[in-house]
């Protein structure tokens, strides 16, 4: 029977662990990708002042800086591999996650009434009940979508009793104001615009029904890499801080991305976006479980999804973070 003494086993698995590449997994990756969104102000103060470039320079790790659109893209991006981080509402986070999407979700970055429907300054939409028959602008995969589902379920509709028309925000926008839909489940800062330069209606509000608006990691990147997300969100942290205490900055940066006039930036940022939060916390998870349980009843979440158990799965509150 072949045999070899303890030592010469003891040399081939250390050949074995420290061969080139054994760790290749665990080793830094030579960049993260990440996502700015103009719903993520602070996401927008991050990139302008190049806090993650100077954080992560000594470790010869790269920034890569990628547009959401929306959080159907954020999400996109995220199941591709093609950013590590990206901005969501929560409740898409919670949908993408229950589809199999591979996050989890690790901070908020903000408190948003970033959607309302809005309709044409001389329609005569008033209520959600007016929208039977009706074509509606929406994107799929995003919180002005889930917000008009659990509208219509409020008013005894489903998407059925519409026709929806499926648009990235800022071409919902153009399609309500030109007249081809009736209505739009609006998202800022296109909402702001369309109510301060075109008179459009936002005639269903419901704050509470916003989702927060969270910053996701890929599962297998937090995984390997936890101390990079850790250093990540701390960096994160100082954005959402100097924020809150720069509006003018904040402002400054916001209107050099989206060359939107002074109003429409302030209606957004000063009466609709709250930067005060950074944990995932109760309130945090209560707003999304709610959003969950709509869509379950509404049909968009099937029936024998444990919609807790998702939510409990998405949400990684173990990185730790600085204190308020």
């Amino acid at each position: 029977m072949f045999s070899i003494s303890r030592h010469a086993f003891a040399v081939i698995v250390a050949s074995v662990l420290f061969a080139p590449g054994a760790f290749a997994a665990t080793e830094k990756p030579k960049q993260i990708a990440i996502d700015w969104a103009t719903y993520n102000p602070v996401s927008m103060v991050l990139k302008d002042k190049g806090l993650l470039e100077k954080e992560f320079a000594k470790d010869g790790i790269k920034i890569v800086w990628v547009q959401s659109a929306g959080s159907n893209k954020a999400l996109e991006f995220l199941n591709a591999g093609s950013i590590d981080f990206g901005s969501t509402a929560g409740s898409a986070a919670l949908v993408a996650k229950i589809n199999g999407n591979p996050i989890k979700s690790i901070y908020v970055y903000s408190r948003p009434e970033w959607t309302a429907l809005v309709t044409t300054k001389d329609s005569k939409i008033t209520k959600v009940a007016d929208l039977k028959g009706k074509r509606v602008a929406v994107t799929r995969g995003t919180d002005p979508h889930i917000f008009l589902v659990r509208a219509l379920l409020d008013a005894g509709l489903t998407e059925k009793d519409i026709t929806p028309v499926l648009l990235q925000h800022p071409d919902g926008k153009t399609a309500l104001i030109r007249g081809d839909v009736d209505a739009w489940a609006g998202l800022d800062p296109m909402m702001a615009q369309a109510e301060l330069e075109d008179g459009a209606k936002l005639f269903y509000r419901k704050p509470e029904a916003n989702t927060w608006g969270i910053l996701n990691v890929r599962e297998e990147f937090l995984k390997d890499h936890p101390d990079l997300v850790r250093r990540v969100l701390a960096v994160y942290e100082e954005a959402r801080k100097y924020s809150l205490t720069h509006y003018d900055e904040l402002k400054h940066t916001f209107i050099a991305v989206t060359k939107l006039p002074d109003a429409v930036v302030d209606k957004q940022l000063k009466e609709r976006t709250e930067l005060t939060h950074n944990r995932i916390g109760a309130p945090q998870r209560d707003s999304i479980l709610a959003a969950g349980l709509a869509l379950q009843q509404a049909g968009v979440i099937k029936k024998d999804v444990d919609v807790k158990a998702a939510l409990d799965s998405l949400v990684d509150d173990q990185v730790p973070l600085p204190t308020n």
